[in-house]
């Protein structure tokens, strides 16, 4: 059975090959896959998928059989055993990555062999399946690097920090320079500011000006 499928990552050409051959880091983005082991080129895992009303759980080994790094194409072969004996599944698996405006176009050709109850579900039901099922992969590899992205993203030092001498603090203020205020006072901060510069003068003057007005009312009576 015949499958293409295609989809396209959110990396450079050179960063997708490395990515999508790194066993190890992507497994965990194909629905339903559980990676057991990796030694090299060669790992055991098992896939879990539903074709039509049948599920399946299929255990095996696949192998990166073939690498061609200046063309950007990669061979994988897999074979596999549902777990309650519902068929076997085998699949040579040819790959080829093109550059795609700084993104990464990935072309899948499956050769696919099974047997037992999904072979007589057709080709148009396994395709409907791929096709979901690389959807889904290809979802959750876009999710996984910009996570990593985003985890491994720093704030820049400040190089005038860095550079400032260890006897001067690098963000110092000038002995002549006025404080700087990150926020303007409020209007009742302002009024008891300007109180406490004009000091007792201003108390004494009020109070000598009532003891004045407070004269002159008894004077009068």
């Amino acid at each position: 059975m015949h499958i293409e499928n295609s989809f396209t990552v959110p990396l450079t050409l050179d960063q997708a090959w490395i990515t999508l051959l790194d066993i190890r880091r992507v497994a965990e983005c194909m629905p339903g896959a559980v990676l057991d082991s990796a030694d090299g080129d060669i790992f055991a895992g098992r896939v879990k998928v539903k074709v039509g009303p049948v599920s399946l759980t299929y255990k095996g080994q696949a192998e990166i059989t073939q690498r061609d790094e200046a063309k950007h194409v990669a061979m994988l072969v897999a074979k596999g055993r549902d777990a309650r004996g519902n068929g076997t599944a085998g699949a040579n698996v040819t790959m080829r990555l093109a550059d795609d405006g700084g993104r990464t176009r990935v072309d899948l050709l499956t050769e696919l062999d099974i047997t037992g109850r999904p072979a007589q579900m057709g080709r148009g039901v396994m395709t409907e399946v791929s096709n979901r099922l690389i959807n889904q992969f290809a979802d959750a590899l876009a999710g996984k690097l910009a996570a990593e992205q985003t985890a491994g993203a720093t704030v820049a030092p400040n190089p005038d920090a860095l550079s400032a001498p260890a006897s001067e603090p690098a963000a110092s203020v000038p002995r002549h320079a006025a404080p700087m205020r990150t926020t303007p006072p409020s209007p009742a901060a302002a009024e008891i500011n300007v109180l406490s510069l004009a000091g007792r003068s201003i108390v004494r003057r009020m109070w000598t000006g009532f003891v004045r007005l407070l004269g002159r009312l008894l004077g009068h009576r």
